[in-house]
């Protein structure tokens, strides 16, 4: 069968399809955001209508545009995305706006632009989706319905249309649990903290940041309520968890007789938070919990027929014989179909990436086999830098999702891989036999590097890569702030070349940068690209800032490029201190090492805190909004804290989840670059060899001071954006000889 035959075929199953019966929901849900977002006199001027029978001859998403220029502009959509994605592709292209996490550019020009001959547009494939299991614990675990919405709205715009919905499972496995006979106290004691349910949800851990307050089980309820609503309104799929196989050891004392296996240690954390026990798929109790759960979990929250579960997410399964993988699969797929006739099971395909030495060709075989082709969608997770389809045949028949994952922990920093998600849709869909249905945005984290997500979002809508990346982002900057700025666009045009010009060797997703790691003299400096065009972007977005500074996006993206920039002279001081240190070097290394620590972060930290998006405190008291009391708010908080440094009760997975945060900097990375540098000083001074397991032992305890410190942060900016970037710049930019 032909690649793209076979690739409709396979769509067409994957098909949910809303009925005609909801075009009229679906449309009033489009109109309703049109409000949202251009207010009540603006949205007057956009006819929206959903339509199935606009719908290509495939049954992919169409929209359609006409009209403008002194008349109402229509805007016709198969389904509820698709208008809204249509909608969206008018106000981008040619009213030169932007919606963005980090915010909106949306002075929409009158009259409002013509479309001269009506534009129809059809998705080349039949999915478009977005978040990772983890997005849920870095980016989503402390909002409230407001910022849900305002995400539903962008996934609308961008036209997503598979999307995971996983809030309030944990109170639904509660109600499992307790009906299996578990009491209360094991259920508590099984659950992990907020922040790190997602790694609870794939087996991965289980107790640490625990144990769930019955109030976060309510709030997430009535969250997830909303957001399945909402997202059903636009005619999105929600894919809603099942049961992967994971169960708290307390069901060996209900099932004395049951058959489990303890797997091994994850993420340096020890037995008492992993090791998880898996279920043998060939036990009784294996499809009585699955068809349990997903019995509660659909009648609370209905059904859209797609499950996602993950057994193996980096662990290793306890046999590699093709026959054990098989079942273990098995036994997950018809627990689903036993409750669900109609089920589809949508798989992160990392675990075959992370793991290549365990997962041969017959080990993946194993598993995407056991699933009847069509009733299993994989998720080809970091496919624009280590992509998997290409090495399993394009997963041996099962159709996939190409995505971009882009970001690990959700760091901040500025890395990317434009070109290759530029190309890599394109390629799939053109790989022999090619099983490609859509493309997908997976990122661990959001709200960081908006330029990466606004390209990929394209190309779920793109057949074809775009022509010349260099004009589309000096596009990109003009929409972004409102304005065509020639100093603007050579900026972006600089950063594309270098930053987001990652090859993939050394496109880990990180942010690996010395000033957010715990300090050694083994640190890599080494970055992909040229520093220096890193530094002139900083200097031309200056340049350009008389002429922008009313733009909040200006101003969020000239902090976060003199972040970048500052980030760049802490690894040149870095470099310097080390030889200094190695070369016995005294005054050299008090000089390079005191600009790092005592000059540089203080004055990054100041800078972080002209802007609430990088307030510590405002992510701190997103997690104590939460709370029902006080005493949840400083649980909620220390949560959070754990997150963002330790991971866990040692520095199990240290720095992960790295974040340049106003607070962070001056009360965490600061002190222990501090220490550090007076330890190399005192190691010269009294002839002493450096001992980095010394250190490490006397650094911990500022760490986990930091977690447990109970001071308030400012939520409030303090400062002007442009005018500190101008003094580090005036300060510190290379030119000036700084070093």
């Amino acid at each position: 069968m032909e690649a793209a035959v076979l690739a409709v075929a396979l769509g067409f199953l994957l098909l949910a399809r809303g009925s005609v019966g909801d075009e009229a929901r679906e449309a009033e849900a489009v109109r309703e955001l049109v409000v949202r977002l251009l207010g009540p006199g603006p949205a007057a001027d956009f006819l929206v209508s959903v339509e199935r029978a606009l719908e290509a001859e495939s049954g992919l998403d169409t929209y359609s545009l006409s009209g403008g220029g002194g008349a109402p502009v229509r805007v016709r959509g198969s389904t509820g995305v698709a208008a809204a994605a249509g909608l969206y592709r008018y106000l981008r292209d040619f009213c030169g706006c932007q919606v963005a996490w980090s915010g909106s550019q949306l002075h929409l020009p009158r009259p409002l632009p013509a479309v001269q001959d009506e534009l129809t547009e059809a998705t080349p494939n039949r999915y478009r989706f977005y978040q990772n299991v983890c997005t849920h614990s870095y980016s989503f675990v402390w909002w409230d319905w407001a910022r849900w919405e305002q995400e539903i709205d962008w996934m609308a715009l961008n036209g997503i249309n598979l999307a995971l919905a996983w809030s309030g499972q944990e109170a639904i496995w509660q109600r499992v649990y307790l009906a299996l006979g578990l009491t209360q106290s094991e259920i508590d004691e099984y659950f992990t903290g907020p922040a790190f349910l997602a790694w609870e949800r794939m087996g991965n851990l289980h107790t640490w940041g625990g144990p769930l307050p019955r109030s976060w089980h309510l709030k997430q309820l009535y969250l997830q309520h909303r957001i399945l609503d909402r997202m059903r309104s636009f005619g999105m799929i929600p894919v809603l968890p099942a049961f992967s196989g994971h169960v708290p050891k307390a069901i060996t004392r209900v099932f004395p007789q049951v058959n489990v296996t303890q797997l091994g240690s994850w993420g340096h954390f020890n037995c008492s938070y992993s090791c998880s026990f898996l279920l043998d798929p060939g036990d009784p109790v294996f499809p009585l919990i699955g068809s349990l759960f997903l019995q509660e979990l659909t009648k609370e929250f209905g059904t859209d027929h797609i499950y996602g579960a993950d057994t193996f997410n980096e662990m290793q399964p306890p046999s590699s014989e093709p026959s054990y993988l098989s079942k273990a699969t098995a036994a997950v797929y018809e627990a689903m179909v036993a409750v669900d006739p109609d089920a589809i099971w949508l798989l992160q395909g990392w675990l075959f990436q992370h793991q290549p030495r365990f997962w041969g060709p017959a080990q993946i075989k194993a598993v995407l086999e056991a699933v009847p082709r069509g009733r299993l969608l994989v998720l080809d997770l970091f496919a624009e830098s280590q992509p998997v389809y290409i090495h399993t045949a394009s997963f041996y028949g099962q159709p996939f999702i190409w995505c971009m994952l882009h970001n690990f922990g959700g760091n901040h920093g500025l890395f990317g891989t434009m070109e290759a998600v530029n190309q890599g849709p394109r390629a799939a869909r053109l790989f022999p036999n090619s099983t490609m249905v859509g493309t997908g945005i997976v990122p661990e984290g959001i709200g960081q590097n908006e330029v990466v997500y606004a390209l990929m979002a394209e190309m779920g809508w793109r057949k074809d890569p775009v022509p010349d990346l260099a004009a589309w982002v000096s596009s990109f900057a003009s929409r972004r702030y409102g304005i065509s700025q020639p100093d603007a666009g050579a900026a972006w045009r600089l950063l594309l070349r270098s930053v987001y010009n990652c090859s993939w060797e050394m496109c880990t997703g990180h942010n690996r940068s010395p000033l957010v790691k715990r300090p050694s003299l083994q640190m890599s400096t080494a970055v992909w690209y040229n520093r220096s065009d890193v530094f002139e972007a900083w200097r031309l977005l200056l340049t350009a800032a008389p002429n922008l500074t009313t733009s909040p996006a200006f101003r969020y993206d000239l902090l976060d490029v003199t972040r970048q920039a500052v980030q760049e002279l802490v690894s040149l001081c870095y470099e310097e201190a080390r030889t200094a240190f190695l070369n016995k070097e005294l005054d050299l290394l008090l000089r390079a090492g005191g600009l790092l620590a005592y000059k540089l972060l203080p004055s990054l930290d100041e800078l972080l805190a002209s802007d609430s998006r990088f307030l510590l405190g405002t992510w701190l008291d997103q997690a104590r909004a939460v709370a029902v009391s006080e005493t949840e708010a400083q649980f909620y908080e220390q949560n959070s804290r754990y997150q963002l440094t330790l991971w866990g009760p040692e520095g199990n997975i240290l720095d992960y989840a790295n974040k340049q945060l106003a607070g962070l900097v001056a009360n965490y990375y600061q002190p222990r670059w501090g220490l550090f540098m007076e330890t190399l000083a005192h190691s010269l001074a009294g002839g002493v060899p450096f001992q980095q397991h010394e250190f490490e032992k006397n650094v911990f305890p500022l760490e986990q001071a930091f977690v447990m410190d109970k001071k308030r942060y400012p939520s409030q900016p303090q400062g002007d954006t442009v005018d500190l970037a101008k003094k580090i710049f005036l300060k510190y930019h290379p030119q000036a000889g700084f070093l």
